[in-house]
């Protein structure tokens, strides 16, 4: 019988390989109840793999958490924006079909593929399918690597790609664009028009699936993502937060200008302001794309980097405004610290978690508020020194 015969030829290294065996089981048995195929069942969950180094990667804590500045200059250089310019010409063509069918500009596909894959350039060198089957059977996301898993034997089953084939990072991300299986199932586009979906193999399919998805998460054709502006002096940065729109109108009369200096556009779209290397640093207004691009992936940061990276390919120039230089190494522990700081002076942190995310920069920007700093929510040691004595002060 098919599943009293797949424990015994599961290959494992881990200590409880039974465990990981009986898990594997009742996925098979789970997936033969969903109508996958006996064949692509025996094929992937009959070869599994056990890997001890998947689950210490996602168990894995950052010790330091990343500044806009190191992020940003470590995605942003100019040997992909040239090479991102390269690849716009080779594709032109496809890439204006695409643009026509979608909705979607070509220089953004081109920058996500260039920030997911650098450009094709490496996938990742994991076997998905053993990647995902990890970590299906450790309780901490087993549900949703489970379906994960499930989906990736249903592609599998399709003949979209082999299952050796299926190869990209530890969580299960695939292709040029690095799709989860799930993303996979419901965006990738036969575009070359060979009868499979391969997002490996297929620049037309894998740059056709982008758009695909984009357009399906909402993006607004003809709306650019955001662009770098000029902030007066003594301006009011508690105003700069992702949740907080205005009309380009309003923002102009606040004195915000373009990065150059002009005026901006008088349109009442709306935008929020970002100071994400605070007041020192760039400054940018964010259109709805934007939130777009973050549906793709939750970072402002990411975000960021898409939006000047597609500007750079189109023939941009560099920031006006240079990223500060990086003065603080902060611990995720010494965030958390921070956040649970926040929290005893009444200011709303969010989770203590120790990430670093917008919920805590504006709690920090409220501190600075009550404080009669700039508040631009950006952190350096002075200021977390500061939070930390408010604190421990009102605690005597």
């Amino acid at each position: 019988m098919l599943f009293s015969g797949i424990a015994s030829y599961v290959q494992v290294v881990y200590a409880d390989n039974q465990k990981f065996s009986e898990c594997i089981t009742r996925i098979g048995m789970q997936a033969k109840s969903e109508g996958i195929s006996d064949k692509t069942i025996q094929q992937v969950l009959g070869n599994a793999k056990y890997s001890q180094r998947v689950i210490e990667l996602d168990q894995r804590q950052p010790e330091f958490t990343q500044t806009f500045t190191n992020y940003f200059n470590a995605r942003i250089n100019e040997e992909r924006v040239q090479r991102g310019r390269e690849l716009l010409v080779r594709h032109r063509t496809l890439l204006n079909t695409i643009q026509q069918e979608s909705g979607i500009p070509a220089q953004y596909l081109v920058s996500f593929w260039g920030l997911e894959t650098n450009y094709g350039s490496y996938f990742g060198d994991w076997l998905v399918t053993d990647s995902l089957a990890t970590l299906a059977c450790n309780p901490r996301r087993s549900n949703f690597f489970t379906q994960e898993l499930l989906n990736a034997l249903r592609i599998a089953d399709a003949g979209d790609i082999s299952p050796e084939r299926m190869i990209g990072s530890w969580a299960g991300a695939m292709g040029h664009m690095q799709f989860m299986p799930s993303t996979f199932l419901q965006y990738a586009k036969d575009i070359d028009g060979d009868g499979r979906r391969d997002l490996w193999g297929s620049v037309a399919d894998a740059l056709g699936s982008a758009a695909n998805f984009l357009r399906d998460l909402g993006w607004t054709p003809g709306l650019n993502w955001g662009y770098e502006v000029r902030l007066p002096l003594n301006f009011d940065y508690s105003l700069a937060r992702k949740d907080h729109m205005l009309s380009m109108i309003e923002w102009a009369k606040l004195g915000v200008t373009a990065a150059t200096g002009t005026a901006l556009e008088p349109s009442t779209q709306p935008a929020a302001l970002l100071v994400p290397g605070g007041h020192l640093g760039p400054a940018f207004l964010v259109t709805k794309n934007f939130y777009i691009i973050m549906r793709w992936n939750r970072s402002e940061f990411y975000a960021l980097s898409v939006g000047h990276l597609a500007d750079r390919i189109a023939g941009a120039s560099t920031l006006q405004r240079a990223p500060p230089a990086d003065t603080l190494k902060i611990t995720r522990e010494q965030v958390r610290q921070l956040q649970l700081d926040l929290l005893a002076l009444g200011i709303d942190a969010g989770e203590a978690d120790g990430v670093m995310g917008s919920t805590t920069r504006h709690a920090i920007s409220r501190f600075q508020q009550k404080t009669q700093r700039i508040a631009d929510g950006h952190l350096d040691a002075a200021l977390l020194i500061a939070i930390r004595e408010a604190a421990s002060t009102l605690s005597q």
